[in-house]
Order: C-alpha cells, then sequence, then structure tokens
C-alpha cells in the first residue's frame, strides 16, 4: 500500500473515519476534495499503483470532449499548456499533482473487496484491513470494465478480439485488416487511428447509428452551448442543435450512418443511453471518402469468419469490440440491493442509494471528467449537510445527559 498522505490514526486491522472513498479517478479525487473544503474529512482507497488508473489504460490517441477551461476538478484548473482538449497524458499529469494541491489522503495499491452493513455503520474491507465508516463515496467509474458480448461466441474464431479498454495505439494492428465493433466515441476514434496507423484495411461495424456532434467548432468547445441546452426540452435542444450537425457532419446516409430519429437530448434520457459520438473532422472526412467503411453489426463468429447482421462474412484478422462496458459493482456490493438489472446504481450523486452510501458520476453523458467537478460538488454538499445533522443531534443528547445529571 503506497499512502500519499496520512493523517489518520490506525488500530490492528480496523481504521475508523468518517468517509471512505473508493476510486482514485478524477470523480472520487473531486469529492474528496469537495469534501475536505466543507470540513469533513475523508480517505480515498485505489485499487491501482498510481491515481488515474482508468486513463492510464485508455488508448495514446484520447483527447477530452469537453474544453481543458470546463474539466478541471474544484479547487484546480488544468494547465493551459495542456491545449483545448487535453489528451491522455494530460490529463495522468493533472490528476497526479491534483492530491498534493487538494490535500488529499490517498491510499494506492488498496483493493477493497467488499461494502457491507455492520450494525448500522459501513465496513469497507480491503486486502490491507478495513474501514469501518458511517459514509461510502462508490467513485470506481462508469466504464471500469469491458466485456466482450457473450452471444458473438468469439471463441469459436481465431479471429484476435480486443476490446477497447486494451487497445494502446495501432502499432500491433499494422498491415492487418481490422473491424470496429461499436459506433460511439471511442469506436469512431480508434477506427480513425488504426486508418492512419499502418492497417491494411478498417472496417466500422454499426449495430445502432449514433447521433454525431463536433469537438469543436471553429476550433472552440461546445461545452457553453450544451450547458445551456440541457436546460430546454429533449425535443427544443435536439431542433437546436440540428443546424450545427447539418453544417459540421452533414448527411452520412449513403455511407451508412443515417441519422437517428431521436435527437442527441432525446435519446441521452433513456435510461443508460451512451451519448452523443463526439469526434474530430478527419473521422468524418474518413467515413466520407471511405477509408473507414461501414457495415453491418456483428451477429456471431466461428471459423469461417464473423457474420454480420446482414448475412455476410468477413475475413478479418483482429475485431476491435468498442462496446459492453459496465461498471463492474456486483462483486463488491454483494447482496445489497442498489443496483438495477444492467449494473447501475439505482441512485447518484446527492441521492443516498443506502443511508451513507452514495454512487458518484454514473450517468452516462459526454463529458464525464468535466460532470466530475460537479457531481461531486452535489455529493459533498449532500453528505456535509447529513454530517451537521448528525452532530446537532449528538450534541442536543449530550446537553440533555448533561441536564439530567446536573438534576
Amino acid at each position: 500500500m503506497s499512502t500519499m498522505r496520512n493523517d489518520t490514526a490506525r488500530t490492528g486491522s480496523e481504521e475508523t473515519l468518517p468517509v471512505v472513498v473508493i476510486g482514485a479517478g478524477p470523480t472520487g479525487l473531486a469529492t474528496a476534495a469537495a469534501l475536505g473544503r466543507r470540513g469533513v474529512p475523508a480517505v480515498v482507497l485505489e485499487q491501482g499503483h498510481a491515481v488515474g488508473a482508468a486513463w492510464r489504460r485508455r488508448y495514446r490517441g484520447l483527447r477530452l470532449n469537453s474544453g481543458r477551461a470546463f474539466s478541471g476538478l474544484p479547487g484546480m484548473p488544468i494547465p493551459r499548456s495542456s491545449g483545448t482538449f487535453p489528451g491522455r497524458d494530460d490529463v495522468i499529469a493533472y490528476l497526479e499533482s491534483y492530491p498534493a494541491t487538494a490535500g488529499l489522503d490517498v491510499r494506492t495499491g488498496v483493493h477493497v473487496q467488499q461494502v457491507s452493513d455492520d450494525a448500522g455503520q459501513w465496513r469497507v474491507v480491503t486486502d490491507h484491513g478495513d474501514w469501518r465508516t458511517g459514509e461510502v463515496v462508490v467513485a470506481t467509474g462508469l466504464l471500469a470494465r469491458g466485456t466482450v458480448p457473450s452471444e458473438w461466441n468469439a471463441d469459436a474464431s481465431s479471429i484476435r478480439v480486443v476490446h477497447s479498454t486494451e487497445y494502446a495505439d495501432p502499432a500491433p494492428f499494422a498491415g492487418c485488416d481490422v473491424l470496429v465493433a461499436g459506433a460511439g466515441s471511442s469506436g469512431l476514434e480508434i477506427a480513425h487511428d488504426l486508418a492512419h496507423g499502418g492497417a491494411r484495411s478498417v472496417r466500422l461495424s454499426v449495430r445502432t447509428p449514433p447521433n454525431i456532434l463536433p469537438r469543436s467548432v471553429a476550433g472552440m468547445p461546445g461545452d457553453p452551448a450544451v450547458h445551456l441546452l440541457r436546460r430546454l426540452p429533449p425535443r427544443v435542444a435536439d431542433a437546436a442543435v440540428r443546424p450545427l450537425q447539418r453544417l459540421t457532419i452533414g448527411d452520412l446516409a449513403d455511407v451508412g450512418l443515417p441519422a437517428p430519429e431521436e435527437g442527441p437530448f432525446t435519446r441521452q434520457r433513456r435510461p443508460h443511453d451512451a451519448g452523443p459520438a463526439i469526434v474530430d473532422r478527419g473521422v468524418v472526412d474518413d467515413l466520407r471518402s471511405g477509408r473507414i467503411p461501414v457495415v453491418a453489426a456483428v451477429d456471431r463468429f466461428d471459423r469461417d469468419g464473423v457474420h454480420l447482421a446482414d448475412g455476410s462474412v468477413l475475413q478479418v484478422d483482429a475485431v476491435i469490440a468498442a462496446t459492453g462496458l459496465r461498471p463492474g459493482l456486483e462483486p463488491l456490493l454483494g447482496d445489497l440491493d442498489v443496483l438495477d438489472d444492467d449494473g447501475l446504481p439505482v441512485a447518484q450523486d446527492e441521492e443516498a442509494a443506502l443511508p451513507g452510501l452514495r454512487f458518484v458520476n454514473f450517468g452516462m453523458r459526454p463529458g464525464l471528467l468535466a460532470a466530475a467537478g460537479q457531481r461531486a460538488r452535489r455529493a459533498a454538499a449532500a453528505i456535509a449537510r447529513e454530517y451537521r445533522e448528525r452532530d446537532e443531534e449528538e450534541e442536543s443528547i449530550r446537553w440533555l445527559v448533561h441536564r439530567s445529571r446536573a438534576a
């Protein structure tokens, strides 16, 4: 276990703290910082050996969908040197410097095995001893684990299958025929990365055509406009953004990506929708030029190749599965009834799933890093309010006890 800061006493194998935050990604760090600003101490437990473990696993060409000026965590802006849309390495460097600036107690190399009810409190079981606390914040990330769809039966083929969470760069696929399955932001960007990184051919397999939006307009991020549009009824917001889509993206129906019937804001109101695909102009140009042909959805694998939903069969060397991302919370929570059928929390952010148990930033939307600070502040405010109410109640009890003894 590595401790970046340790101001708390420890006795035996158990430690008692006001708040235990699980996960030292942007959301966990932001929540701990927001709690500290409200006078509520917290410890952050991270399974990886450094903060931002999930970001370290992402592909090297990844950039933020939200602008730098709108993506910083509480109390510390992202440096201007990171550019308008910081890349993966910029974000990692920023997260590495954040705990010291915010004065956080972060314990890395600590695997949280389970959170369980313990006589009205919570016991956080780890491989480095247990913590007993009245408040737990789970901030392990919405897209923590990638799974290849079981219905593909990928083991029936010798084709190499890699999940997008394991994709780092195009070098291992040089000279290969590659199929990218999934047309979200990651799938489109990885296809573009492969097409310009030495792959012999790249195809994009699409089940549901996405709403595609530009990362920037005239070099400027769209965060302020999106923030305002979110306040409007979804259909009104969709109508407002449609001219921008026509101007910057255009009609892609002729390359196999017809515009969805529902716009980005209406569709995102659906539970667990992945949101629009936000890309650079180069990705759209590749689709238009045929450099990245669009094909039907993957149906199954066998010794003959990859069978698609339209009955065609592809012979490829590798498949990148940009689909099947889940938070993977089931082992952590045991028999606590706080997840829905898709494995997502039934309550988030300021709303507790159970008294003293919160899940922060598990709602799907573009710009999850930008959302981390906003949602962390709301959750921290709710927790601090509970602590004040608890302290007032305990003070009242102490006063009554004192009066009764004096009488």
